[in-house]
């Protein structure tokens, strides 16, 4: 992976895009210690135990990369338009018009698209009214957190946290048409990683020497189990009969179709892990009684948000390896080009047969990114140990990480093409 990376700067045009990345990234992390304006940063200061005593709030912080605890402009992170996605690729399903709109191929993913954004500020805007309202009622001693709690004051906040989100919206695009990976996905890589250093002291200080020997290892063997499952895949055999394409005639060949383990990637759990915060995060920001046990009931560290996690993970990882690959397409594409999978007829039963293989795929993949998830949570429930990251952040590191080095090595393999055939 190091040999790649340092390859790449070698070719300009990959050198620039890595440059481009590496600036978006820098301004994002830059933005998450301005304040909003009409926010007193004292009393935003002492709001740490409010953070530390919270395990809704201290999850939204970790994946906004510390601006949640700072009000600072990007508190809001990525996260409604992560909401917007899952809203809009749901309604996809159960909506014919937008049905019809991502059947006509780029042009209606772009109006899909512009759908999404429109969901997001409006997301952007009503979270950005309770979290106001919420630091509100922090009592930090004599200071409050809003200097002056007017409507000019709070419209002015509200605008610059809603615009902060669009603006990383922005970002995580331009990032994925101009750089290397996927920009939404890099924007919480870098939110988990920016609490690296926090993860080193809390594990350094340890008073636990068992779990400070042993914490490396286990981490190491989770990096390891995550690499291998995200790389593990199905080669089906495919061979390609021999053509005649005007007076040139091409023999015959064979290849292979991979079916990855984990089609779905990290998706899955970002997707579940945004939806899962949406009820303590209601209940956090509406001070009553029925929505304070709401909030309780779902912390990240219960039973029933480990739960609620890892059924969504499963139905996620099964509708998004849906979405991303189509057994009918394939098989169609396949006899198209005179393409077969030995011991299977083209046409239906070549779909019906790769249905087959991806449905037992799925599962154990789809099982796979639950456990993982959840097992951190599970050890700290269950022992003294203390893990300053989750499963989910882990695997959303790791995931994102192995994604943005294979496009690095896809651009890299192109453009060694190219000067080949030159």
């Amino acid at each position: 992976m190091l040999k790649t990376f340092l390859n790449a700067f070698r070719i300009a045009d990959l050198r620039k895009k890595l440059a481009f990345t590496a600036a978006i990234l820098a301004l994002y992390r830059v933005g998450a210690y301005i304040p909003a304006p009409g926010v007193n940063v004292d009393a935003v200061e002492q709001l740490s135990e409010q953070f530390a005593g919270s395990n809704i709030l201290g999850f939204l912080n970790l994946f906004s990369g510390g601006s949640l605890s700072r009000f600072a402009i990007f508190a809001l992170g990525i996260m409604p338009y992560i909401t917007a996605s899952i809203i809009l690729q749901l309604m996809t399903v159960v909506l014919p018009s937008l049905e019809k709109l991502r059947k006509e191929g780029e042009v209606g993913q772009q109006k899909i698209t512009q759908y999404t954004r429109y969901l997001t500020v409006a997301l952007a805007f009503g979270q950005s009214v309770g979290y106001v309202f919420l630091f509100r009622s922090f009592s930090t001693g004599q200071q409050d957190v809003v200097d002056s709690f007017t409507f000019g004051t709070v419209f002015t906040i509200i605008i610059t946290l809603t615009a902060g989100c669009v603006l990383l919206m922005w970002m995580g695009e331009l990032i994925t048409q101009r750089g290397i990976g996927n920009g939404i996905s890099l924007m919480i890589f870098a939110s988990i990683v920016a609490g690296l250093p926090n993860g080193i002291q809390a594990w350094w200080t340890n008073p636990d020497q068992v779990f400070k020997v042993m914490m490396p290892f286990l981490a190491l063997g989770i990096i390891a189990g995550i690499v291998f499952m995200q790389e593990g895949q199905r080669r089906i055999p495919v061979q390609y009969a021999k053509q005649v394409v005007g007076r040139k005639v091409a023999s015959a060949s064979s290849t292979y179709l991979p079916l990855r383990v984990n089609m779905a990637g990290v998706i899955p759990v970002i997707f579940a892990a945004s939806l899962m915060a949406f009820p303590p995060t209601v209940g956090q920001l509406i001070q009553a009684d029925w929505a304070q046990d709401v909030a309780t009931f779902f912390s990240p560290s219960g039973w029933a948000y480990i739960v609620g996690e890892s059924i969504l993970i499963i139905l996620f990882t099964y509708f998004y390896t849906a979405v991303t690959f189509n057994p009918v397409e394939q098989a169609d594409n396949l006899k198209k080009y005179g393409g077969f999978i030995p011991g299977v007829r083209p046409g239906r039963p070549t779909a019906e047969y790769l249905d087959r293989i991806l449905a037992r795929l799925t599962f154990p993949g789809a099982l796979y990114l639950a456990a993982v998830a959840a097992l951190p949570t599970i050890l700290i429930n269950q022992t003294a140990a203390n893990f300053y990251f989750g499963g989910t952040s882990i695997l959303i590191v790791v995931g994102v990480a192995l994604d943005t080095m294979k496009q690095l090595e896809a651009q890299m393999m192109m453009r060694n093409y190219e000067g080949f055939l030159k």
